[in-house]
């Protein structure tokens, strides 16, 4: 079969949640599935003109939290509604502290936030360097992240839906292994 267009397949696209803060110290928050790790502390983003784009090119920071089953429904409330018409941490009703790093909100009920500075912003292209690491102990095991506690969750973009991150199937760096003998 083929598929008409040019529309990509990358997957799984991460459920990244955006937290600025206005030039009143409002926060604000949105949803971005096209976000990758670019670098070691960089990452990137895909997007258009919103809110969230103002806030941090008036800040020069942000904030990156990972939705998870828990966070579902306040994600995806956060991708549907515009930070220019409602006040969505209010209306969501989630818990908002100052990162000690930048000048962004952490929203307190995400598990993992990444606190970031803007390296650029152009043509669409967020790019961020990642100053620093907030983990709740809760997704921790053995003082690392455990992708199996935080029960992350990615965007289908052709079904339309969220999915769970799985099981692990294999080791990275050493299951390949077995076909150098």
């Amino acid at each position: 079969m083929e598929f008409k267009g040019s529309q990509g397949f990358v997957a799984p696209q991460t459920v990244a949640i955006l937290g600025t803060y206005d030039e009143n110290g409002v926060p604000n928050a949105m949803n971005a599935a096209w976000c990758m790790q670019s670098d070691t502390a960089e990452l990137s983003i895909s997007l258009g003109t919103h809110k969230t784009t103002d806030n941090f090119m008036k800040t020069g920071a942000f904030t990156v939290a990972f939705a998870t089953v828990k966070t579902l429904v306040i994600s995806d409330y956060f991708g549907v509604e515009s930070g220019r018409n409602v006040n969505k941490i209010e209306k969501a009703g989630v818990h908002v502290h100052k990162s000690a790093y930048v000048n962004a909100p952490v929203i307190e009920e995400y598990p993992l936030t990444l606190e970031c500075r803007v390296k650029s912003f152009e043509d669409g292209i967020l790019v961020g360097e990642i100053v620093h690491v907030s983990a709740d102990e809760s997704i921790l095991t053995d003082e690392k992240v455990d992708l199996g506690k935080m029960e992350l969750i990615c965007f289908d973009e052709y079904a339309g839906v969220y999915r769970r991150v799985g099981e692990v199937v294999g080791r990275a760096f050493h299951d390949g292994l077995a076909l150098r003998k």
